[in-house]
């Protein structure tokens, strides 16, 4: 039988499974594997006896970890060859704020710790959010900026390292828009920025964008492609995801104009476009540009941008004519189907539409998506590795897996699956 957390606890207590059984560790197993039980996310099979027999298990009774890969893992380390792009293997490293750069700049600590997943095997690292040239780009006075001689004498740092161990990488330009507060350092007198003034619930903070102030960011841009090409970059990621500037443009709640830059989800896309266009004005035709973008924002994990295919063609098809290589499709769980009907994730929809590389990321080599307050164990990675190799997705991003185990590639690899490290939040306070 199955139990999700809402459930009466099979024990037969009067309270919810999560409230009880759960709660004490003393309940069955949890369950989501690709392999196993697709259509069980989120729910527990329970084993009367107690004791769990299933090959494809996640935890295993009392929290044993059963991570058996049972297929190939050759996909993951077939070369990824586009026509402006070349990946050793088909693994990312996913953007992850560390905060770690004081006053913006990235360290020695840092250099280390980007060189340390490349010369472990990983193919493309995507770096954490770093602020372009504009004073409420970012939110903390450790986020790492894309601007100013110290910032990008560190980058460039960190480029040289990743390079000599064997790895490529591409920094991820970042506003965060209104998801800023006010008062936040590095520039406290800074106001937050996005396209109607709206926080991400919809609550009236400042006044909208103007033209001219939408057109000087669109620069502001363009400036950090040229920058990271100029330094020597594999090439860069637009963060247009999970309710930052970009995105804001995108999001209905977040965008109320009635200028070019409003109105349907098509003339949405107008910022982004012109983001996209400048930067390819700076870089050239042959210099990769990847957009990542979302559904979900961080307040809102139900959102929807798009609710079908059609709707999500028509907001992809501007982002492609205006220069996007690869697209990057940030989803919390990557096993999931994006829409009714077929077993597609939103990685797997937008090739299907597009017809370019795509990045796929979400909770992979882990049996819980993020939270910073739990921590996730390991689990197989064959419901990915059938996807990756039914070409429904290019690229595979990484997340909390590296972040806890930088040679997580490497034992992949070399078929030590079962010694890949589980995800402890307390990864969150380090940076190794």
């Amino acid at each position: 039988m199955t139990v999700g957390r809402n459930d009466p606890c099979p024990c037969g207590s009067e309270k919810k499974y999560k409230k009880c059984c759960m709660k004490k560790g003393t309940g069955p197993c949890l369950l989501w594997s690709f392999s196993c039980f697709p259509r069980f996310t989120n729910r527990y099979l329970f084993f009367p006896d107690g004791i769990c027999n299933n090959t494809y298990c996640m935890k295993g009774r009392g929290g044993q970890k059963m991570s058996k890969t049972n297929i190939s893992t050759d996909p993951l380390f077939h070369t990824f060859t586009s026509d402006n792009l070349i990946v050793e293997n088909r693994t990312v490293m996913a953007p992850m704020t560390r905060g770690y750069s004081p006053n913006g700049v990235p360290g020695e600590d840092v250099v280390a710790y980007y060189r340390r997943r490349a010369e472990n095997g990983v193919g493309l690292i995507v770096t954490e959010g770093t602020g372009i040239n504009h004073p409420a780009s970012v939110s903390g006075a450790s986020i790492p900026l894309f601007h100013g001689e110290a910032s990008l004498n560190g980058w460039a740092k960190v480029v040289k390292e990743v390079h000599e161990a064997g790895g490529k990488i591409v920094p991820q330009l970042w506003h965060v828009g209104m998801t800023r507060k006010k008062g936040e350092l590095p520039n406290e007198e800074a106001q937050p920025v996005g396209p109607s003034g709206l926080s991400l619930s919809g609550k009236k903070i400042t006044e909208p964008m103007t033209e001219k102030e939408v057109v000087n960011m669109v620069e502001a841009y363009a400036q950090a492609a040229a920058d990271a090409k100029r330094l020597g970059f594999d090439g860069i990621e637009l963060h247009g995801a999970h309710g930052y500037l970009i995105d804001q443009f995108f999001w209905e709640n977040t965008n109320k104009r009635t200028d070019r830059y409003g109105g349907d989800l098509f003339g949405r896309t107008q910022f982004a476009v012109e983001v996209i266009e400048a930067c390819r004005r700076e870089v050239g035709p042959d210099f990769p540009i990847i957009f990542r973008f979302s559904q979900w924002k961080m307040n809102d994990f139900k959102a929807k941008l798009a609710t079908n295919p059609d709707e999500l063609d028509r907001f992809l098809k501007p982002l492609v004519e205006a220069g996007v290589d690869i697209f990057h499709c940030s989803t919390r769980r990557f096993w999931e189907p994006e829409f009714e009907g077929s077993d597609l994730n939103l990685a797997g929809w937008t090739k299907k539409l597009t017809g370019k590389p795509v990045i796929s990321v979400g909770s992979v080599g882990l049996d819980g998506e993020f939270t910073s307050f739990s921590g996730a164990n390991t689990t197989s990675l064959d419901g990915l590795i059938e996807k990756l190799d039914n070409d429904e997705f290019d690229l595979v991003a990484i997340g909390r897996s590296l972040l806890m185990d930088p040679e997580w590639v490497r034992k992949v690899k070399d078929g030590r699956a079962n010694d890949l490290l589980p995800f402890d939040k307390e990864a969150l306070q380090t940076l190794y």
